[in-house]
């Protein structure tokens, strides 16, 4: 299960004992509520204290926040890039189709092939192969496992290829937005064209708009700057916000997201590919305090993509 920073500073998980906790990374996200990078650490950090007494605490080497986690009686490491740690990749390959590497553990090597596309997958996976290693789970069933890993509504997620290809992803942070895009420039053609679509939240950190305009305009060759759940803000001052990061670069601005899409769509050609960033697995659009019922897969399928 997920344990959000929410969840652990407002005490519901209380009365939960975990065997084991992997830690992923930590970057700017939720600061409307915890105010500080501290404080979302400090909420973070204390999933440690419904571990078990041997429970098991599963790391990220590779984000350097971690290190400052109270210590645990049983540790494991993982690194998608680090051969110092417990887990790790060797032999990395990605394609539009996921990646291939070869897992690396203190039982043995084993190929990877997994479905999943991005560089971060990657991690994300060998967090899982770690945490499964230390309950004992064959480091061989687990490589077989990770090979047959189902898509994920809504992370990095194919939903047309023609006449491009089009992902969605939930993307809604500036770390996040950055990774989702380094993956697609890697896995698109030198021919094709990287496309953006995406928003900043309303009612949230206000913080991070600039730093995700300035991340589309510098990593997309085409960005469309769009709503994501304004919620009660006006979506026009959330995209004034958005556009502080992104001047002096051509883009464009279309509050309507349906029409941004549509946008993209018009201006994409073979060979290129669509990022719709922000809402992933989300059907609906928060508007004032209302769910109004919006599916990206939909909307592509209605205006010609398939």
């Amino acid at each position: 299960m997920e344990v959000s920073s929410h969840s652990l500073d407002q005490g519901r998980v209380e009365g939960l004992v975990f065997r084991a906790a992997i830690f992923t990374n930590l970057t700017r996200d939720h600061l409307d509520y915890h105010e500080t990078f501290d404080a979302y650490f400090a909420a973070k950090a204390r999933l440690v204290g419904y571990l078990a007494d041997a429970g098991l605490a599963v790391i990220n080497a590779d984000d350097a926040a971690w290190a400052r986690l109270p210590l645990t009686p049983r540790r494991i490491s993982f690194s998608a890039t680090s051969p110092t740690a417990d887990v790790t990749a060797r032999d990395v390959r990605v394609d539009a189709k996921g990646a291939r590497f070869t897992l690396v553990t203190a039982q043995g090597s084993h190929a990877v092939a997994l479905p999943l596309l991005g560089r971060f997958n990657i991690a994300n996976a060998l967090g899982v192969a770690a945490c499964a290693v230390g309950l004992d789970v064959p480091p061989r069933e687990v490589a077989e496992r990770l090979s047959t890993a189902p898509q994920v509504p809504g992370r990095m997620e194919r939903i047309a290829v023609d006449p491009c290809v089009v992902l969605r992803d939930y993307a809604h942070t500036p770390d996040a937005l950055e990774r989702a895009l380094e993956t697609i420039r890697e896995v698109t053609s030198s021919k094709g064209r990287v496309i953006v679509v995406f928003g900043a939240g309303g009612d949230r950190d206000r913080g991070k708009r600039a730093p995700m305009g300035e991340i589309a305009v510098r990593l997309a060759d085409i960005a469309i700057a769009t709503s994501d759940n304004p919620r009660t803000e006006d979506p026009e001052r959330i995209l004034d916000d958005v556009e502080a990061g992104m001047t002096g670069r051509p883009h464009y601005r279309v509050a309507d997201r349906r029409a941004a899409i549509g946008q993209a769509l018009e201006l994409a050609r073979a060979g290129d590919t669509i990022l719709l960033a922000g809402k992933g697995h989300e059907t609906y659009q928060v508007v004032g305090t209302t769910k109004e019922p919006f599916d990206e897969r939909e909307v592509v399928r209605s205006l010609g993509a398939n």
